[in-house]
């Protein structure tokens, strides 16, 4: 037995003091450190991480939400669909500095917590936004929306897209049914303006599992810019 293989037996963390991670994260290490200590101090007590993620916090969590940095802009406004615990967002707001992160969430205690990880963290670049996506039509846009965990792309088309400026970019972190839910949400997608969905393989560190990303841009649509 491997001692990842041991560590995560035992249900530690096999990633945890892995000399790969904060050169992988680079400038942002500080922050999403922080925000991992925080999740492991808080996330189980107030709902937000079940016991059984905490042996696989690092890969299934952080680096896969850090695995969609790649394909976002580096400046304007970033929107993160049904924060929760705050993946991807909080990842996403120490990895990107110079955008705007909005972090979307309708629970109460879950945008409580998201204040409280910002203020600690000191991100500055952050709004932290009660609400459902389908109330923000019209009052919220940006240039990519990102999403986790939320629901299958029939449904989030139906949420994101309009919160997209035309030639934004949704992008939502799926696993192995990607391209059947990109068949399924077609004509749904296509309805909203959306363009042709591709998934994008999106590689963190070695030895950890590729994160599977579904990309799709909102085509130009009539008064929106």
């Amino acid at each position: 037995m491997t001692d990842a293989q041991s560590a995560a037996t035992d249900g530690a963390d096999p990633l945890e003091g892995d000399a790969r991670l904060e050169p992988f994260f680079g400038s942002s290490w500080t922050a999403v450190k922080g925000f991992h200590d925080l999740l492991v101090d808080q996330g189980e007590l107030r709902g937000l991480v079940g016991p059984r993620e905490f042996s696989r916090l690092w890969e299934r969590h952080l680096l896969n939400s850090a695995a969609v940095v790649p394909f976002l802009p580096t400046e304007g406004r970033i929107i993160d669909l049904g924060s929760g615990a705050g993946l991807p967002g909080i990842v996403v707001a120490a990895m990107v500095p110079t955008a705007e992160v909005v972090l979307l969430e309708p629970m109460e205690r879950r945008t409580d917590w998201l204040s409280e990880v910002v203020e600690t963290l000191r991100l500055d670049n952050v709004v932290v936004r009660r609400g459902r996506a389908q109330d923000e039509h019209g009052n919220l846009v940006g240039d990519a929306v990102t999403v986790r965990a939320v629901a299958a792309l029939e449904k989030l088309y139906r949420w994101a897209i309009p919160l997209l400026n035309s030639g934004g970019t949704l992008l939502a972190l799926k696993g192995s049914k990607a391209e059947a839910e990109i068949e399924t949400a077609k004509h749904v997608g296509r309805k909203l303006g959306a363009g042709v969905a591709s998934v994008v393989d999106a590689p963190t560190i070695e030895g950890v599992e590729v994160t599977r990303v579904v990309r799709v841009v909102r085509e130009a649509v009539p008064g929106v810019r």
